[in-house]
């Protein structure tokens, strides 16, 4: 079934290739034309009175070149016009023809288009006869539609990821109101043991919707702030910020941090900063160690934390930057919301940067950022 765009396309083809082969033959028959009437001039002059028989009929040798050039401009139109006709005739029906043939991969790929959907990107358009530019619009359509069938299936699992870490908290909150309300004995110290539960929960839920928000306005965004900002000063505002988990758990921290410039949104890269640090304070073990280093560099500066911590599965590394990812095993961390090196990831290449991961011999892990300086 032709479609409707692919069927003006191949009219508009058609039309093309027609008036090519029109405006050809119609120069190739005034060339014609040309080289015969030249050859008529070029008939020498008989004297008058004599009689020359062309085509069975007398003609005066005065007027013998007039005559022949009139027989051939009769002869050029009679029979011009018909292979003008002819040719022009077989080149609409040969590129009618040919245009469909050569426009079937392109009429595949818009009926694959047409019919898919959310629930159907699991088709693709495959191999195509033809070894030119249509089969690799082909090839790169199911490009496309791996990455859009991959972007799909990460959306499906976040979303499913993120309404079971919200239902978690909410079934908790309501379960403790539930008891609570039903014991008709309960006292002042079970509602203050309610009230305590219900307030962690709450925090809890509030630092996911926090981390998710952050997520989104970060993930594929653009910088909106542009300035040079020294990791040093950033590692230390963000060290701050957990120090006192670190000492009351007995965890030795060492920093190599020299002036290292990097080039963005100040808030951004304290929370990139903020995230790591907090990881290795929260995923360490008591009495453990990390150490953050900053390095600068005239492209790009580095920062690297390291922690000691439980054993990582190298090849569970990469997981770690998906949402709800932590040390490797989806959703059973007490602290946190799973969410904080997806964050830095989104973060780092909104300033176009990189970060690795690697495990650390005896357990820890270890995560390196590379940022622009410029």
């Amino acid at each position: 079934m032709n479609l409707p765009g692919t069927r003006t396309l191949r009219a508009r083809i058609t039309l093309l290739a027609t008036v090519l082969v029109a405006a050809v033959s119609l120069l190739l028959l005034w060339l014609a034309w040309t080289l015969v009437r030249d050859s008529l001039d070029a008939v020498p002059r008989m004297p008058p009175g004599s009689v020359v028989v062309v085509d069975g009929v007398e003609v005066d040798a005065s007027t013998l070149a007039e005559h022949l050039r009139v027989h051939a401009r009769d002869r050029m139109l009679l029979f011009g016009s018909l292979a003008f006709l002819l040719v022009v005739a077989a080149a609409a029906i040969l590129a009618w023809t040919f245009t469909s043939r050569v426009l079937l991969p392109l009429r595949e790929i818009t009926g694959t288009a047409r019919r898919l959907s959310v629930e159907s990107l699991g088709e693709r358009i495959g191999e195509i006869r033809s070894r030119d530019e249509l089969a690799e619009l082909a090839s790169t359509f199911d490009d496309m539609l791996d990455r859009l069938q991959a972007a799909f299936d990460a959306q499906r699992h976040f979303v499913a990821n993120a309404s079971h870490e919200l239902r978690t908290p909410l079934s908790v909150i309501r379960t403790e109101l539930d008891v609570t309300l039903a014991d008709d004995a309960a006292d002042e110290a079970e509602l203050r043991r309610m009230a305590g539960v219900v307030r962690d929960a709450t925090e809890r839920a509030g630092q996911l919707v926090n981390s998710l928000l952050l997520l989104a306005r970060t993930d594929g965004a653009g910088l909106g702030v542009h300035e040079p900002v020294d990791l040093a000063v950033v590692v230390d505002r963000a060290w701050r910020a957990v120090h006192r988990e670190a000492e009351h758990r007995g965890i030795r921290a060492s920093f190599t941090t020299p002036p290292a410039s990097a080039f963005g949104d100040p808030a951004l890269l304290e929370r990139i900063a903020g995230n790591l640090l907090e990881n290795a304070v929260r995923h360490n073990v008591d009495g453990g160690w990390l150490e953050v280093v900053t390095q600068p560099g005239p492209r790009w500066s580095m920062l690297r934390v390291r922690s000691s911590g439980g054993l990582v599965d190298p090849a569970a590394v990469p997981e770690l930057f998906e949402p709800f990812r932590r040390a490797g095993v989806a959703r059973t961390a007490r602290h946190g919301a799973g969410l904080g090196l997806s964050i830095v990831r989104a973060a780092v290449a909104a300033h176009g940067g990189t970060v690795t991961a690697e495990p650390i011999v005896g357990g820890g892990l270890g995560v390196t950022v590379h940022l622009p300086v410029r």
